[in-house]
């Protein structure tokens, strides 16, 4: 998620034209709320019932606040329109659902607002960063995350994950399991809590030595998409895979098979909960 805008920031890649990406993002919520009113106003019994999954209520404030924002700053989202068109369609079906994100920048309005009715959690490392955001954005909700690596570490972790046991995909938890270096073990009770039907990483930091490095974000998510209860696939959208260490992390856990598009920079990934009678000693 973007803090910076220079050319090493979380964002990367700035757009060449970044207005026509917010008009673009605009359209997207105007396109939103068409689809909305219709289902709203329509007699059709099918139409009344997906006005339930698309919107079953006016607008809602945060919706509004999105179009504004979007509508009236040069500050464009990380992504581009390829990219975050990828997460907008699983949304348009799956919204309202439980929607994890890591990371808080200038898309997180828009992730929150394409979920409106539904449970969207941002997990951020800067403290400082946190209280900007909700500062001027006091509806989102955001936690504050303690990663436990560094980005100079990834293939040291890499050893760690085959070697130590409640790494391994045969245990995977991660509520408590301080042995696993990978696992994000003191998130808020919130996050175990809930099972998410989304997760989004885009963040933490990437792409200097020192930085935390998305490791253990992607282990996570792994972790949590393999552990489902509930019915259908978990859907995993990685951010940034441009770069060696997301490329390999997500080859090692989220797994080729799974991946079922992709655009610029992101892929997207489809995870079914793994099998409680075949225990297997690999993610993928």
């Amino acid at each position: 998620m973007q803090k910076h805008s220079n050319s090493n920031s979380i964002h990367g890649i700035k757009p060449e034209r970044p207005w026509l990406l917010g008009i673009a993002v605009v359209g997207l919520f105007g396109s939103a709320l068409l689809i909305a009113t219709f289902f709203r106003t329509s007699n059709n019994p099918i139409a009344c019932k997906m006005a339930g999954m698309v919107s079953g209520q006016p607008s809602t404030d945060i919706q509004m606040e999105a179009i504004i924002h979007y509508a009236t700053t040069k500050i464009t989202p990380q992504q581009n329109m390829d990219e975050i068109r990828i997460s907008f369609d699983v949304l348009r079906d799956r919204s309202p659902c439980n929607f994890l994100v890591f990371g808080l920048g200038h898309d997180s309005l828009m992730w929150a607002s394409l979920n409106h009715r539904g449970n969207t959690l941002f997990l951020e490392e800067d403290p400082k960063w946190v209280e900007t955001v909700l500062g001027s954005a006091p509806f989102l909700k955001a936690r504050t995350v303690n990663y436990r690596t560094q980005l100079s570490q990834s293939d040291q972790l890499i050893r760690h994950l085959h070697q130590e046991p409640d790494c391994s995909p045969k245990k995977s938890f991660i509520r408590g399991n301080h042995r696993c270096r990978l696992a994000l073990d003191m998130l808020p009770a919130e996050v175990y809590d809930n099972e998410w039907d989304l997760i989004m990483v885009d963040a933490p930091r990437g792409w200097f030595p020192e930085a935390p490095g998305r490791m253990s974000a992607i282990y996570t998510a792994a972790v949590m998409a393999r552990n489902r209860k509930g019915p259908g696939v978990t859907h995993v959208f990685l951010h940034d895979v441009d770069r060696p260490v997301e490329r390999t992390w997500a080859e090692r856990l989220l797994c080729r098979k799974y991946l079922v598009k992709e655009a610029g920079r992101l892929w997207h990934f489809e995870i079914p909960p793994a099998s409680p009678n075949k225990p297997s000693n690999d993610f993928c």
